[in-house]
């Protein structure tokens, strides 16, 4: 079993993926390997709350102070994924946490065709 060490990264990456029900938030470093993760729901909130602004800002407070805590985060690069309503409001949490944002993408999927129509309808 590997004994776990606290390894020290100045620069990482966060992705927030903001969906209609709830808001994840991974913390990374910049080859990738995660150095934690939250979520509204994990912080606490059930049902609809956890869809909420508030709620997101809770998630990305807890999931900062255990990282920067571990890691010594300091600048970091931020993904957002969805339509939710996390979005901003965990943008705002990050700045509040002392982080400097380097560098902010909109990484939704967009289709480029989409699926295929329903059959036309006969009468």
């Amino acid at each position: 079993m590997r004994n776990k060490q606290s390894k020290v990264v100045e620069r990482g990456r966060i992705y927030i993926a903001a969906t209609f029900n709830n808001t994840l938030i991974t913390v990374t470093d910049e080859k990738g390997n995660t150095l934690g993760w939250g979520s509204a729901g994990n912080v606490g909130f059930k049902g609809t709350r956890k869809s909420t602004p508030f709620a997101a800002t809770t998630a990305v407070d807890q999931v900062m102070k255990k990282v920067i805590a571990a890691t010594g985060l300091r600048s970091v690069e931020v993904y957002m994924k969805g339509p939710g309503a996390g979005r901003d409001a965990a943008l705002r949490a990050l700045k509040s946490a002392g982080l400097s944002v380097t560098m902010i993408a909109d990484i939704t999927p967009m289709p480029h065709n989409g699926v295929r129509p329903k059959k036309k309808r006969r009468v």
